[in-house]
């Protein structure tokens, strides 16, 4: 090599540990967060590609899983013939959950609203939240706690829902799940520290199916319905409600306090448009 040439090379790999060491004092570029929409609920989120992280990079405030006992695993799928032994509760959602309110000062989203984790009981109430209770008293520091003298909020709120057991979460002195109630439940009235979201499938109240205006004895009945849970300090959702933005708007212009959706991306792109109306007026 000759001397023209061994100096080039040196000065090449000055320039590039000069680079490197730039790189490395340089200050980490936080990414950015999404913005926190409180009124988006993920419904089978456990569907999408990424469960939970493609909800959160939305910023979707609540999400759905629903959960098998399976060997006393609780396994996530809608059908008990898709479980598969890596996808569990804990593994999907309870730590992923946990790391990221650890990391966001004691929120889901920095700054933003309580988080909801809906779970959707397949298999038999009892024996499948005798095998939920230890895993969350495991991760009680980022949940919401229930007691007879009160609630005292946390980073996320659980809410457990299809095969739902009532009965022994009233019973609990100390508890870190609530119910997910049905109308019903409005005329029943029990605590809203036990029942504090009310759940009803769209199709079994309404007629209107997204297509043209809804009819406005409809739309007088879901205001109805959602001001009388708001009186019991609960709130509100619909699944199987027309997942389109003409339902969205139904839904959102009714004050319902969580929009289901299999939508991420639209709902999001829709809640945001309404988040710019809003500031702009």
């Amino acid at each position: 090599m000759s001397a023209l040439h061994r100096w080039l090379s040196r000065l090449a790999a000055c320039a590039a540990a000069g680079a490197l060491g730039a790189a490395e004092r340089a200050p980490s570029v936080r990414p950015v967060e999404p913005i926190p929409l409180p009124r988006a609920h993920a419904h089978n989120d456990y569907e999408h590609a990424r469960p939970l992280l493609d909800a959160l990079d939305c910023g979707f405030c609540s999400v759905e899983a629903d959960v098998h006992l399976v060997d006393g695993k609780l396994l996530v799928a809608h059908d008990r013939s898709n479980v598969r032994p890596d996808r569990t509760l804990e593994a999907l959602y309870l730590k992923p959950l946990a790391e990221r309110v650890r990391a966001n000062g004691g929120r889901v989203h920095r700054g933003g609203p309580q988080f909801t984790l809906l779970i959707d009981f397949k298999s038999a109430a009892e024996p499948t939240y005798a095998a939920l209770r230890p895993l969350l008293a495991k991760h009680k520091e980022m949940l919401a706690r229930f007691t007879p003298n009160g609630t005292r909020e946390g980073a996320v709120i659980v809410i457990l829902s299809g095969n739902r057991p009532e009965n022994a979460l009233a019973a609990e002195p100390i508890r870190w799940a609530a119910i997910d109630g049905r109308l019903p439940d409005l005329e029943r009235n029990p605590p809203a520290s036990l029942v504090p979201l009310i759940s009803h499938s769209w199709r079994n109240v309404f007629r209107w199916r997204g297509q043209g205006p809804i009819p406005p004895a409809e739309t007088a009945r879901l205001k109805s319905l959602v001001r009388r849970t708001h009186q019991q300090g609960r709130r509100i959702r619909f699944w199987a409600a027309p997942d389109n933005p003409a339902g969205w708007e139904v839904l959102y212009e009714a004050g319902a306090d969580l929009i289901n959706t299999d939508d991420l991306k639209g709902l999001r792109r829709f809640l945001l448009q309404k988040r710019q109306k809003q500031s702009a007026k």
